[in-house]
């Protein structure tokens, strides 16, 4: 180890012999407490009990706090666990791509260029993407500039494949931009020399956009209407959305089913040799499995049927460790020295667990976007084969270096709301098998309930998740009780926090015209709590006066402290008195 990664100790530190252990609760923010906040409503001894027996504080987790580029801007689980994971906050890729469209460094880069050139030569330009301004995986102001970019530069033939909301959005809002998006296509469109139209599309939770390998079957839907031109056809997304609201009473706009636009009879815009392809979300966690099939020779996944010769291209490099994609628009931030790596460097052993949904999360995300484990005697970054762990409780696959962790609970393929609990049960267990082994001496978890059964808008399946939560975070107290460790409990973002969406000009529950309650399904901009526990209950532990500046960033230095160690002087402050 260099000096550059030696980590001072921290005089007088409140070491204990047991294990550290951090929770973040996926989605759990800090609500109005009113009817529409399922974490109020939900049964929490364990959290009241934190907030009052134990130091206690909010953390914004939103905005520029995370490195959004307002604090209008919704944080979300990928910069959360960036915030948390490495102690400062990093432009994040919303805010790196407005300001690369803004500078124009965008379109002078190479692979713009290189498309551009590819679509003069005869190809079409296809634009793949979440079509909402909800600003946590794409924005439609981004896609229109780029729309608006490749008419300037001379592409004739254009088609954009929408993937509908609904989720960082209104869930029923997908025409508010269908429509805008329609208008910019027919403004360019009715030039005499340009095609550009919508082609294809499809809910963003049936349709292209899988994470984390946990539904292939999601990326083959969106393969077969992009590429193939395969799907229901209908002569515009107008239509399909309205056809598919009629049969299917109550749907919204994540779950519509995959739809191709067609023109004279034909498929509008499959996507063939010769043309460019960009998908145009900023968000690499959806977008990696797409990139995947479109890049990849080897690919046992699902039969492409056929892989055009393309120029492909993301908004942003997706996963830096693997290089996905190959080519892209904008450079992703840069995230160095983070807390495991740190750790790592110091010989410090460490697990990490969650269930598929948000494994990556607390991995990849966690460690400053790298999906390899830390290992300081082969280098930075190590692959390790998956082992599989089964026992009677629980089903897992895990991935180890000499020093880090990293444990995955395979996720139900269900509706959520369907089984609230999800996997928290299991992701308990082997949180509990890890700690009581000894072997790790700082421990993290997420669960993902509050997030993912949160953005289903069922506010009673969403009390039973939180309550889920709450019960495993119990068990997971008990132990570090008996071992005498310490812990932290906090979250990434809001969303269970806040169901019904709030009318901003009345601050009350916004309705429909039939009187019902507008779901909501979207993160929120509420800050998160963040509790430290210690069963000692000395008072010897504290944490300073509630700050308004308090964010995600300042729980690294939080939990370098706590296991003996001053900070880097670069990282936010810590939490502790």
């Amino acid at each position: 180890m260099t000096d550059d990664w030696k980590l001072d100790s921290l005089a007088n530190a409140p070491v204990r012999p047991g294990p550290l252990l951090l929770v973040v609760m996926d989605g759990v923010g800090v609500g109005r407490g009113d009817g529409g906040d399922a974490i109020a409503l939900a049964p929490t001894p364990v959290l009241d009990g934190l907030r009052r027996d134990h130091p206690y504080l909010t953390l914004r987790a939103h905005g520029t706090a995370v490195g959004m580029p307002s604090d209008g801007d919704m944080g979300n689980s990928e910069v959360g666990h960036n915030a948390l994971g490495c102690g400062r906050v990093f432009d994040q890729g919303a805010k790196l791509v407005d300001n690369a469209i803004a500078s124009g460094a965008i379109f002078l880069g190479e692979t713009f260029r290189a498309v551009v050139e590819q679509c003069r030569a005869g190809g079409t330009l296809h634009l793949i993407g979440l079509l909402s301004d909800g600003n946590v995986h794409s924005h439609i102001d981004q896609l229109v500039a780029l729309i608006r970019q490749a008419d300037q530069a001379g592409v004739a033939s254009l088609a954009v494949h929408s993937l509908l909301d609904g989720r960082d959005v209104g869930e029923t809002s997908a025409l508010v931009y269908v429509d805008a998006l329609e208008a910019v296509l027919g403004e360019i469109g009715g030039q005499t020399d340009r095609h550009y139209r919508i082609g294809s599309g499809g809910g963003r939770m049936l349709v292209t956009m899988d994470r984390y390998e946990a539904d292939w079957s999601i990326v083959e839907r969106g393969w077969k209407a992009h590429v193939l031109g395969e799907g229901r056809r209908f002569e515009s997304t107008r239509a399909a959305v309205e056809t598919y609201r009629a049969e299917h009473p109550g749907i919204i706009d994540q779950f519509l089913p995959e739809f191709v636009i067609e023109e004279d009879g034909e498929p509008t815009a499959p996507i063939v040799d010769g043309d460019a392809v960009v998908f145009v979300n900023f968000r690499g966690d959806r977008a990696i499995e797409i990139s995947k099939a479109f890049e990849r020779e080897e690919f046992p996944h699902f039969d492409r049927v056929r892989r055009p010769d393309v120029l492909y291209a993301g908004m942003m490099e997706y996963d830096g460790d693997l290089h996905i994609p190959s080519r892209y628009l904008v450079e992703p931030p840069a995230i160095d020295r983070t807390l495991g790596e740190y750790l790592c460097m110091n010989g410090v052993t460490q697990l990490a667990a969650a269930e598929t949904q948000k494994y990556g999360h607390v991995t990849y995300f966690w460690n400053g976007n790298c999906s390899g484990l830390f290992d300081p005697e082969q280098g930075r970054y190590v692959e390790a084969a998956p082992e599989h762990v089964v026992t009677d409780t629980y089903r897992a696959i895990a991935r180890r270096s000499i020093l880090e962790t990293q444990i995955e609970v395979e996720s139900d393929r269900i509706p959520f709301e369907q089984r609230p609990w999800m996997k928290a049960g299991e992701v308990t267990d082997v949180v509990i098998d890890g700690l009581r082994s000894g072997d790790d001496r700082f421990v993290r978890v997420n669960y993902a309930n509050g997030d993912m059964v949160g953005h289903s808008g069922d506010l009673t399946a969403t009390i039973s998740a939180v309550a889920a939560v709450d019960l495993s975070l119990g068990r997971l107290l008990e132990v570090i009780r008996e071992l005498d460790g310490l812990a932290i409990i906090t979250a990434d973002h809001g969303n269970a926090d806040e169901m019904i969406m709030i009318d901003k000009s009345t601050g009350e529950f916004a309705v429909h015209e039939n009187g019902e309650f507008k779901a909501k399904t979207s993160h929120t901009l509420n800050p998160v709590p963040c509790s430290l526990y210690d069963p000692r209950e000395s008072g010897e532990l504290r944490f300073r006066e509630q700050h308004d500046e308090f964010g995600l960033a300042n729980v690294a230095a939080t939990v370098l402290n706590l296991l003996g160690y001053r900070a880097p002087a670069d990282y936010r402050e810590s939490l502790l008195r």
